[in-house]
Protein backbone atom coordinates (compact mmCIF):
# COMPACT_ATOMS: atom_id res chain seq x y z
CA UNK A 1 0.00 0.00 0.00
CA UNK A 2 2.62 2.22 0.82
CA UNK A 3 4.56 1.64 -2.75
CA UNK A 4 1.40 2.15 -4.29
CA UNK A 5 0.91 5.41 -2.16
CA UNK A 6 4.21 7.03 -3.20
CA UNK A 7 3.41 6.22 -6.68
CA UNK A 8 -0.20 7.83 -6.99
CA UNK A 9 -1.50 4.49 -7.09
CA UNK A 10 0.61 2.91 -9.73
CA UNK A 11 2.25 0.00 -9.50
CA UNK A 12 5.75 0.11 -8.59
CA UNK A 13 7.87 -0.30 -12.44
CA UNK A 14 9.72 -2.98 -12.16
CA UNK A 15 13.86 -2.83 -11.79
CA UNK A 16 15.96 -2.58 -14.33
CA UNK A 17 18.43 -5.44 -14.65
CA UNK A 18 21.87 -5.01 -13.20
CA UNK A 19 25.19 -7.13 -13.53
CA UNK A 20 26.02 -9.09 -10.91
CA UNK A 21 29.63 -9.71 -11.21
CA UNK A 22 31.68 -11.51 -9.02
CA UNK A 23 35.44 -10.21 -8.53
CA UNK A 24 38.26 -12.72 -6.79
CA UNK A 25 42.37 -12.56 -7.03
CA UNK A 26 44.66 -15.41 -7.88
CA UNK A 27 47.58 -16.94 -9.04
CA UNK A 28 48.57 -19.88 -11.00
CA UNK A 29 51.91 -20.95 -12.27
CA UNK A 30 53.46 -17.43 -11.04
CA UNK A 31 50.65 -15.19 -12.73
CA UNK A 32 48.58 -13.31 -10.45
CA UNK A 33 45.34 -12.29 -12.20
CA UNK A 34 41.68 -10.95 -11.85
CA UNK A 35 38.76 -13.58 -12.37
CA UNK A 36 35.56 -11.50 -12.88
CA UNK A 37 32.73 -13.99 -13.65
CA UNK A 38 29.01 -13.20 -13.55
CA UNK A 39 25.90 -11.49 -16.22
CA UNK A 40 26.34 -8.50 -17.80
CA UNK A 41 23.38 -6.81 -19.24
CA UNK A 42 23.13 -6.43 -23.05
CA UNK A 43 21.10 -4.04 -24.09
CA UNK A 44 19.74 -2.77 -27.51
CA UNK A 45 18.77 0.77 -29.13
CA UNK A 46 15.03 0.82 -29.85
CA UNK A 47 12.87 2.48 -32.20
CA UNK A 48 8.96 3.02 -32.28
CA UNK A 49 8.15 4.88 -35.57
CA UNK A 50 11.43 6.27 -35.88
CA UNK A 51 10.96 7.58 -32.17
CA UNK A 52 13.90 6.35 -29.88
CA UNK A 53 12.65 4.30 -27.32
CA UNK A 54 15.55 4.05 -25.37
CA UNK A 55 18.41 1.33 -25.12
CA UNK A 56 16.10 -1.31 -23.92
CA UNK A 57 17.89 -4.74 -22.13
CA UNK A 58 17.57 -7.76 -24.06
CA UNK A 59 19.71 -10.37 -22.51
CA UNK A 60 21.71 -11.29 -18.79
CA UNK A 61 24.92 -12.86 -20.84
CA UNK A 62 27.47 -14.77 -18.88
CA UNK A 63 31.09 -14.08 -18.65
CA UNK A 64 34.46 -15.21 -17.28
CA UNK A 65 37.01 -12.43 -17.64
CA UNK A 66 40.89 -12.78 -16.47
CA UNK A 67 42.77 -9.96 -16.71
CA UNK A 68 46.92 -10.47 -15.75
CA UNK A 69 47.67 -8.26 -13.02
CA UNK A 70 50.03 -5.21 -13.86
CA UNK A 71 49.55 -5.66 -17.51
CA UNK A 72 49.59 -2.41 -19.80
CA UNK A 73 45.91 -2.76 -20.85
CA UNK A 74 47.19 -0.67 -23.92
CA UNK A 75 49.29 -3.47 -25.28
CA UNK A 76 48.36 -6.45 -23.78
CA UNK A 77 46.17 -9.20 -25.84
CA UNK A 78 42.78 -9.98 -24.94
CA UNK A 79 40.87 -13.08 -26.09
CA UNK A 80 37.33 -13.30 -26.52
CA UNK A 81 36.03 -17.03 -26.18
CA UNK A 82 33.21 -19.35 -26.87
CA UNK A 83 32.32 -22.83 -28.08
CA UNK A 84 29.44 -23.69 -30.45
CA UNK A 85 26.94 -26.24 -30.43
CA UNK A 86 24.84 -23.86 -31.29
CA UNK A 87 23.68 -25.09 -27.38
CA UNK A 88 26.85 -24.85 -26.38
CA UNK A 89 28.55 -23.05 -23.45
CA UNK A 90 31.96 -22.18 -23.47
CA UNK A 91 33.23 -24.69 -20.49
CA UNK A 92 35.30 -26.78 -23.00
CA UNK A 93 37.66 -23.97 -23.97
CA UNK A 94 37.70 -22.74 -20.79
CA UNK A 95 38.88 -25.52 -18.67
CA UNK A 96 40.50 -27.67 -21.45
CA UNK A 97 42.78 -25.74 -22.90
CA UNK A 98 42.48 -21.78 -22.41
CA UNK A 99 41.49 -20.64 -18.82
CA UNK A 100 44.22 -20.88 -15.76
CA UNK A 101 42.74 -24.32 -14.44
CA UNK A 102 41.62 -27.39 -16.18
CA UNK A 103 39.68 -30.52 -16.07
CA UNK A 104 41.44 -33.58 -15.17
CA UNK A 105 39.08 -36.37 -17.04
CA UNK A 106 41.89 -38.76 -18.51
CA UNK A 107 41.62 -39.68 -22.24
CA UNK A 108 40.07 -42.37 -24.59
CA UNK A 109 41.11 -45.66 -22.95
CA UNK A 110 42.21 -44.42 -19.75
CA UNK A 111 39.05 -41.96 -18.16
CA UNK A 112 39.43 -41.15 -14.38
CA UNK A 113 35.72 -41.84 -12.53
CA UNK A 114 33.45 -39.58 -10.83
CA UNK A 115 34.29 -37.48 -8.96
CA UNK A 116 36.12 -35.26 -11.29
CA UNK A 117 38.88 -32.77 -10.14
CA UNK A 118 40.11 -29.50 -11.77
CA UNK A 119 44.14 -29.00 -11.44
CA UNK A 120 46.40 -25.42 -12.32
CA UNK A 121 47.15 -25.00 -16.42
CA UNK A 122 50.54 -23.83 -16.18
CA UNK A 123 49.77 -23.25 -20.45
CA UNK A 124 47.42 -21.23 -19.63
CA UNK A 125 46.42 -18.60 -22.67
CA UNK A 126 46.53 -16.17 -20.00
CA UNK A 127 50.40 -16.06 -19.95
CA UNK A 128 50.13 -14.55 -23.32
CA UNK A 129 46.80 -12.79 -23.44
CA UNK A 130 43.76 -11.85 -20.81
CA UNK A 131 40.41 -13.95 -21.85
CA UNK A 132 37.25 -13.21 -22.06
CA UNK A 133 34.94 -16.31 -22.39
CA UNK A 134 31.16 -15.56 -23.31
CA UNK A 135 27.92 -17.75 -23.05
CA UNK A 136 25.30 -17.48 -25.45
CA UNK A 137 21.80 -16.43 -24.68
CA UNK A 138 20.41 -19.86 -23.47
CA UNK A 139 23.77 -21.15 -22.50
CA UNK A 140 25.72 -21.26 -18.88
CA UNK A 141 24.08 -18.79 -17.00
CA UNK A 142 22.87 -16.53 -19.53
CA UNK A 143 19.46 -15.88 -20.05
CA UNK A 144 17.35 -13.02 -21.76
CA UNK A 145 15.91 -10.66 -19.38
CA UNK A 146 13.16 -11.15 -17.79
CA UNK A 147 9.46 -10.79 -19.79
CA UNK A 148 12.20 -11.03 -22.77
CA UNK A 149 11.84 -13.69 -26.06
CA UNK A 150 14.32 -16.11 -25.95
CA UNK A 151 14.27 -16.84 -29.59
CA UNK A 152 15.13 -13.48 -30.81
CA UNK A 153 18.73 -14.84 -30.22
CA UNK A 154 18.22 -18.30 -31.12
CA UNK A 155 19.81 -18.15 -34.81
CA UNK A 156 22.50 -16.96 -37.19
CA UNK A 157 22.07 -12.95 -36.65
CA UNK A 158 20.25 -12.67 -33.57
CA UNK A 159 23.23 -14.68 -31.69
CA UNK A 160 25.78 -12.60 -33.35
CA UNK A 161 24.17 -9.48 -32.54
CA UNK A 162 24.60 -10.27 -29.02
CA UNK A 163 27.61 -11.83 -28.62
CA UNK A 164 28.99 -8.95 -31.10
CA UNK A 165 27.29 -6.36 -28.45
CA UNK A 166 29.14 -8.03 -25.64
CA UNK A 167 32.40 -8.23 -26.86
CA UNK A 168 32.00 -3.72 -27.91
CA UNK A 169 30.84 -3.22 -24.33
CA UNK A 170 33.48 -5.33 -22.81
CA UNK A 171 36.03 -3.54 -24.70
CA UNK A 172 34.66 -0.16 -24.26
CA UNK A 173 34.09 -0.56 -20.32
CA UNK A 174 37.47 -2.08 -20.18
CA UNK A 175 39.51 0.71 -22.10
CA UNK A 176 40.51 -2.14 -24.84
CA UNK A 177 40.10 -0.28 -28.10
CA UNK A 178 43.52 0.25 -28.58
CA UNK A 179 44.80 -3.64 -27.37
CA UNK A 180 45.25 -5.90 -29.77
CA UNK A 181 41.80 -8.26 -30.06
CA UNK A 182 41.74 -12.15 -30.99
CA UNK A 183 38.17 -14.07 -31.18
CA UNK A 184 39.10 -17.66 -30.51
CA UNK A 185 35.82 -20.16 -31.77
CA UNK A 186 35.39 -23.89 -31.76
CA UNK A 187 32.93 -26.00 -33.61
CA UNK A 188 29.64 -23.63 -34.50
CA UNK A 189 31.77 -21.41 -32.73
CA UNK A 190 34.45 -20.48 -35.48
CA UNK A 191 30.97 -20.22 -38.11
CA UNK A 192 30.52 -17.41 -34.90
CA UNK A 193 33.88 -15.82 -35.06
CA UNK A 194 34.12 -15.78 -38.75
CA UNK A 195 30.65 -13.50 -39.04
CA UNK A 196 31.23 -11.45 -35.92
CA UNK A 197 34.84 -10.64 -37.33
CA UNK A 198 32.52 -8.92 -40.51
CA UNK A 199 30.20 -7.91 -38.00
CA UNK A 200 32.71 -6.10 -35.50
CA UNK A 201 33.68 -4.27 -38.38
CA UNK A 202 30.58 -3.22 -40.27
CA UNK A 203 28.52 -2.31 -37.18
CA UNK A 204 31.43 -1.15 -34.80
CA UNK A 205 34.48 -0.05 -36.83
CA UNK A 206 36.50 -2.91 -34.59
CA UNK A 207 39.37 -4.22 -36.09
CA UNK A 208 40.70 -7.55 -34.82
CA UNK A 209 44.31 -8.98 -35.56
CA UNK A 210 43.05 -12.52 -35.32
CA UNK A 211 40.88 -15.44 -35.25
CA UNK A 212 41.67 -18.76 -33.65
CA UNK A 213 39.60 -21.50 -35.32
CA UNK A 214 39.12 -24.67 -33.40
CA UNK A 215 37.39 -27.63 -35.27
CA UNK A 216 36.42 -25.10 -38.04
CA UNK A 217 33.24 -25.32 -40.13
CA UNK A 218 32.15 -21.95 -41.96
CA UNK A 219 30.33 -23.63 -44.63
CA UNK A 220 27.71 -26.30 -42.88
CA UNK A 221 27.00 -27.54 -46.38
CA UNK A 222 30.18 -29.82 -46.38
CA UNK A 223 29.54 -31.37 -43.80
CA UNK A 224 25.39 -32.27 -44.47
CA UNK A 225 24.78 -35.83 -46.11
CA UNK A 226 21.57 -35.53 -48.26
CA UNK A 227 20.02 -37.64 -50.75
CA UNK A 228 21.45 -36.38 -54.12
CA UNK A 229 24.30 -34.20 -52.84
CA UNK A 230 27.62 -35.68 -52.82
CA UNK A 231 30.39 -33.40 -51.49
CA UNK A 232 30.09 -34.30 -47.45
CA UNK A 233 31.08 -38.09 -48.53
CA UNK A 234 34.76 -37.15 -50.21
CA UNK A 235 35.63 -34.84 -47.10
CA UNK A 236 34.73 -37.31 -44.52
CA UNK A 237 37.01 -40.04 -46.25
CA UNK A 238 40.07 -39.01 -44.80
CA UNK A 239 38.38 -38.67 -41.14
CA UNK A 240 37.44 -42.42 -41.49
CA UNK A 241 40.53 -43.77 -42.75
CA UNK A 242 42.07 -42.14 -39.14
CA UNK A 243 39.53 -43.58 -36.99
CA UNK A 244 40.09 -46.65 -38.71
CA UNK A 245 44.02 -46.14 -38.02
CA UNK A 246 43.69 -45.43 -34.73
CA UNK A 247 41.57 -48.93 -33.82
CA UNK A 248 44.44 -50.83 -35.57
CA UNK A 249 42.44 -51.62 -39.45
CA UNK A 250 45.46 -50.39 -41.34
CA UNK A 251 48.25 -52.67 -39.64
CA UNK A 252 51.43 -50.62 -38.65
CA UNK A 253 51.51 -48.58 -41.35
CA UNK A 254 51.88 -44.37 -40.66
CA UNK A 255 49.22 -42.47 -40.28
CA UNK A 256 50.43 -39.79 -42.65
CA UNK A 257 50.41 -42.49 -45.04
CA UNK A 258 47.47 -43.27 -44.50
CA UNK A 259 45.98 -39.76 -44.74
CA UNK A 260 47.83 -38.94 -47.82
CA UNK A 261 46.27 -42.02 -50.12
CA UNK A 262 42.61 -41.19 -48.44
CA UNK A 263 43.14 -37.66 -49.75
CA UNK A 264 44.50 -38.37 -52.73
CA UNK A 265 41.68 -40.70 -53.35
CA UNK A 266 38.99 -38.00 -51.71
CA UNK A 267 40.61 -35.51 -54.76
CA UNK A 268 39.87 -37.56 -57.78
CA UNK A 269 38.69 -40.97 -58.30
CA UNK A 270 35.70 -40.62 -55.42
CA UNK A 271 34.16 -37.58 -56.34
CA UNK A 272 33.99 -38.92 -60.21
CA UNK A 273 32.99 -42.53 -59.19
CA UNK A 274 29.85 -40.42 -57.34
CA UNK A 275 29.12 -38.61 -59.96
CA UNK A 276 29.71 -41.33 -62.12
CA UNK A 277 26.33 -43.19 -60.83
CA UNK A 278 25.15 -45.86 -63.01
CA UNK A 279 27.51 -45.50 -65.87
CA UNK A 280 30.01 -46.79 -64.12
CA UNK A 281 31.19 -49.71 -65.09
CA UNK A 282 31.30 -53.13 -63.16
CA UNK A 283 34.90 -53.06 -63.08
CA UNK A 284 34.81 -49.55 -61.95
CA UNK A 285 32.50 -49.93 -59.03
CA UNK A 286 34.25 -53.02 -57.77
CA UNK A 287 37.68 -51.05 -57.63
CA UNK A 288 35.83 -47.96 -56.02
CA UNK A 289 34.34 -50.58 -53.46
CA UNK A 290 37.77 -52.24 -52.75
CA UNK A 291 39.46 -48.52 -52.83
CA UNK A 292 36.68 -47.76 -49.63
CA UNK A 293 37.21 -50.94 -47.89
CA UNK A 294 40.66 -50.21 -47.19
CA UNK A 295 40.62 -46.93 -46.62
CA UNK A 296 37.42 -47.15 -44.07
CA UNK A 297 37.61 -50.66 -42.82
CA UNK A 298 34.49 -51.40 -43.43
CA UNK A 299 32.86 -54.34 -45.19
CA UNK A 300 33.15 -54.14 -48.82
CA UNK A 301 29.59 -55.91 -49.06
CA UNK A 302 28.32 -52.83 -46.87
CA UNK A 303 29.95 -50.57 -48.82
CA UNK A 304 28.14 -51.89 -52.22
CA UNK A 305 24.99 -51.72 -50.57
CA UNK A 306 25.06 -48.16 -49.44
CA UNK A 307 26.03 -46.94 -52.92
CA UNK A 308 29.57 -45.95 -52.01
CA UNK A 309 28.47 -43.24 -49.88
CA UNK A 310 28.68 -44.64 -45.68
CA UNK A 311 27.20 -41.53 -44.00
CA UNK A 312 29.30 -40.51 -40.46
CA UNK A 313 27.06 -41.83 -37.89
CA UNK A 314 26.38 -45.37 -40.04
CA UNK A 315 30.26 -45.35 -39.96
CA UNK A 316 30.82 -44.92 -36.43
CA UNK A 317 28.02 -47.78 -36.05
CA UNK A 318 29.45 -49.83 -38.35
CA UNK A 319 33.30 -49.83 -38.61
CA UNK A 320 33.55 -52.20 -34.92
CA UNK A 321 30.30 -53.55 -34.93
CA UNK A 322 31.74 -57.00 -35.55
CA UNK A 323 33.68 -56.21 -31.94
CA UNK A 324 30.31 -54.95 -30.46
CA UNK A 325 31.83 -51.33 -29.75
CA UNK A 326 30.66 -48.39 -31.36
CA UNK A 327 33.22 -45.24 -32.30
CA UNK A 328 32.74 -41.61 -31.28
CA UNK A 329 31.53 -38.80 -33.66
CA UNK A 330 33.39 -35.95 -32.09
CA UNK A 331 36.39 -38.00 -30.99
CA UNK A 332 36.71 -40.95 -32.80
CA UNK A 333 39.60 -42.42 -30.40
CA UNK A 334 36.33 -43.32 -27.99
CA UNK A 335 34.89 -46.66 -27.64
CA UNK A 336 31.31 -46.79 -26.60
CA UNK A 337 28.48 -49.97 -25.81
CA UNK A 338 25.00 -49.76 -27.49
CA UNK A 339 22.13 -51.95 -26.34
CA UNK A 340 21.59 -53.38 -29.96
CA UNK A 341 24.17 -53.66 -32.44
CA UNK A 342 21.61 -54.51 -35.28
CA UNK A 343 21.11 -51.09 -35.38
CA UNK A 344 22.00 -48.09 -37.94
CA UNK A 345 22.39 -45.61 -36.19
CA UNK A 346 24.09 -45.71 -32.71
CA UNK A 347 21.98 -44.59 -29.38
CA UNK A 348 24.83 -42.05 -28.34
CA UNK A 349 27.82 -40.40 -29.16
CA UNK A 350 30.56 -42.59 -26.50
CA UNK A 351 33.28 -39.10 -27.19
CA UNK A 352 30.54 -36.60 -25.63
CA UNK A 353 29.65 -39.45 -23.15
CA UNK A 354 33.11 -39.56 -21.79
CA UNK A 355 33.28 -35.57 -21.67
CA UNK A 356 30.17 -34.35 -20.54
CA UNK A 357 30.04 -35.49 -16.84
CA UNK A 358 33.85 -33.98 -16.04
CA UNK A 359 33.55 -30.86 -17.51
CA UNK A 360 29.49 -30.20 -16.39
CA UNK A 361 30.82 -31.01 -12.69
CA UNK A 362 34.24 -28.91 -12.93
CA UNK A 363 32.45 -25.64 -13.93
CA UNK A 364 29.53 -26.09 -11.40
CA UNK A 365 32.02 -26.50 -8.71
CA UNK A 366 34.62 -23.68 -10.17
CA UNK A 367 32.39 -20.99 -10.60
CA UNK A 368 31.02 -21.40 -6.81
CA UNK A 369 34.46 -22.52 -5.01
CA UNK A 370 36.91 -20.92 -6.64
CA UNK A 371 35.42 -17.44 -8.13
CA UNK A 372 32.48 -16.70 -5.70
CA UNK A 373 29.60 -16.61 -8.09
CA UNK A 374 26.49 -18.24 -7.26
CA UNK A 375 22.96 -19.03 -8.93
CA UNK A 376 20.62 -20.95 -8.72
CA UNK A 377 19.87 -21.12 -11.99
CA UNK A 378 21.41 -24.31 -14.05
CA UNK A 379 24.61 -24.19 -15.58
CA UNK A 380 23.35 -25.65 -19.59
CA UNK A 381 26.63 -27.26 -20.74
CA UNK A 382 25.56 -28.33 -23.34
CA UNK A 383 21.39 -27.37 -23.95
CA UNK A 384 18.79 -28.12 -26.68
CA UNK A 385 16.82 -25.26 -25.56
CA UNK A 386 18.21 -23.39 -28.49
CA UNK A 387 16.46 -25.37 -30.86
CA UNK A 388 14.90 -25.03 -33.54
CA UNK A 389 18.30 -22.37 -34.80
CA UNK A 390 17.11 -20.10 -36.92
CA UNK A 391 18.69 -19.98 -40.42
CA UNK A 392 16.64 -17.94 -42.01
CA UNK A 393 18.89 -15.54 -43.42
CA UNK A 394 20.22 -18.67 -45.42
CA UNK A 395 16.93 -19.95 -47.03
CA UNK A 396 17.38 -22.11 -50.25
CA UNK A 397 21.07 -22.12 -49.79
CA UNK A 398 23.81 -23.83 -47.45
CA UNK A 399 24.84 -22.04 -44.24
CA UNK A 400 27.72 -20.22 -45.35
CA UNK A 401 30.15 -17.46 -43.98
CA UNK A 402 33.32 -18.11 -45.73
CA UNK A 403 32.27 -15.20 -48.18
CA UNK A 404 32.48 -12.94 -45.12
CA UNK A 405 35.36 -13.85 -43.47
CA UNK A 406 37.04 -13.13 -47.14
CA UNK A 407 35.58 -9.56 -46.97
CA UNK A 408 37.01 -8.93 -43.39
CA UNK A 409 40.02 -9.82 -44.49
CA UNK A 410 39.83 -7.80 -47.42
CA UNK A 411 39.06 -5.16 -45.76
CA UNK A 412 41.69 -5.88 -42.90
CA UNK A 413 44.73 -7.35 -44.50
CA UNK A 414 46.15 -7.97 -41.38
CA UNK A 415 43.62 -10.22 -39.76
CA UNK A 416 45.33 -13.38 -39.58
CA UNK A 417 43.66 -17.06 -39.26
CA UNK A 418 45.20 -20.33 -37.09
CA UNK A 419 42.92 -23.34 -38.38
CA UNK A 420 42.73 -26.14 -35.31
CA UNK A 421 42.04 -29.67 -37.07
CA UNK A 422 41.66 -33.04 -35.32
CA UNK A 423 42.65 -35.91 -37.31
CA UNK A 424 40.25 -38.10 -35.47
CA UNK A 425 36.98 -35.46 -35.64
CA UNK A 426 34.09 -37.02 -36.99
CA UNK A 427 31.99 -33.41 -36.82
CA UNK A 428 33.86 -31.26 -38.32
CA UNK A 429 36.61 -33.27 -40.59
CA UNK A 430 39.62 -31.67 -41.23
CA UNK A 431 39.51 -31.78 -45.00
CA UNK A 432 36.15 -30.01 -44.92
CA UNK A 433 37.89 -26.99 -43.69
CA UNK A 434 40.54 -27.43 -46.36
CA UNK A 435 38.34 -27.24 -48.67
CA UNK A 436 36.63 -24.39 -47.55
CA UNK A 437 39.56 -22.31 -46.71
CA UNK A 438 40.70 -23.62 -50.65
CA UNK A 439 37.95 -21.88 -52.15
CA UNK A 440 38.05 -18.57 -49.82
CA UNK A 441 37.89 -15.32 -51.87
CA UNK A 442 40.59 -14.13 -51.37
CA UNK A 443 43.76 -12.30 -53.19
CA UNK A 444 47.47 -14.42 -53.24
CA UNK A 445 48.67 -11.79 -50.96
CA UNK A 446 46.14 -12.66 -47.98
CA UNK A 447 46.76 -16.64 -48.16
CA UNK A 448 49.78 -15.98 -45.86
CA UNK A 449 47.47 -14.84 -43.22
CA UNK A 450 46.30 -18.44 -42.97
CA UNK A 451 47.83 -21.05 -41.33
CA UNK A 452 46.44 -25.13 -40.34
CA UNK A 453 47.86 -26.62 -37.20
CA UNK A 454 46.68 -30.69 -36.69
CA UNK A 455 46.56 -32.85 -33.97
CA UNK A 456 45.88 -36.69 -33.40
CA UNK A 457 42.75 -36.32 -31.45
CA UNK A 458 39.06 -35.09 -31.96
CA UNK A 459 36.52 -32.11 -32.13
CA UNK A 460 37.82 -31.14 -28.34
CA UNK A 461 41.88 -32.33 -28.76
CA UNK A 462 43.39 -30.76 -25.96
CA UNK A 463 41.23 -33.81 -23.92
CA UNK A 464 44.70 -35.86 -25.55
CA UNK A 465 47.44 -34.48 -23.67
CA UNK A 466 49.95 -34.47 -26.00
CA UNK A 467 48.29 -32.13 -28.43
CA UNK A 468 46.77 -29.80 -25.51
CA UNK A 469 50.59 -29.05 -24.97
CA UNK A 470 51.26 -28.83 -28.61
CA UNK A 471 48.18 -26.57 -29.09
CA UNK A 472 48.66 -24.27 -26.12
CA UNK A 473 52.05 -23.67 -27.63
CA UNK A 474 50.34 -22.79 -30.96
CA UNK A 475 48.49 -20.76 -29.53
CA UNK A 476 50.73 -18.73 -27.38
CA UNK A 477 52.52 -18.33 -30.39
CA UNK A 478 49.81 -16.71 -32.37
CA UNK A 479 48.97 -14.23 -30.57
CA UNK A 480 52.67 -13.17 -29.96
CA UNK A 481 53.32 -12.81 -33.66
Amino acid sequence: MADEQKNNGAPTPAAEPADDLSVTHHEVAGLRYTATAGRIVVRAESHTDDAFDGHQAKAEMFVVAYTLDGADPATRPVVFAFNGGPGSSSVWLHLGVLGPRRVVMGDAGALTPPPYGLADNAETLLRHADLVFIDPVSTGYSRAVKGGKSKEHHGFTGDVESVGELIRLWTSRHGRWTSPKYLCGESYGTLRAAALAHHLQERHGMWLNGLMLISSVLNIGTLEFHPHLDVAYPLFLPTYAAIAHYHGLHGDRPLREVLAEAEEFADRTYPWALARGARLSEAERTAAVGALARLTGLDPDYLDRVDLRPEHVRFFTELLRSRRRTVGRLDGRFLGWDADYGREHWSSDPSLDAIMGPYTAAINQYLRTDLGYRNDLPYKTLTGDVMPWSFKEFEGQHVNVADKLAAAMRANPHLRVQVACGYHDGATPYYAAEHTFAHLEIPAELRGNIEFKYYEAGHMMYVHEPSRLAQSRHLAEFVNP
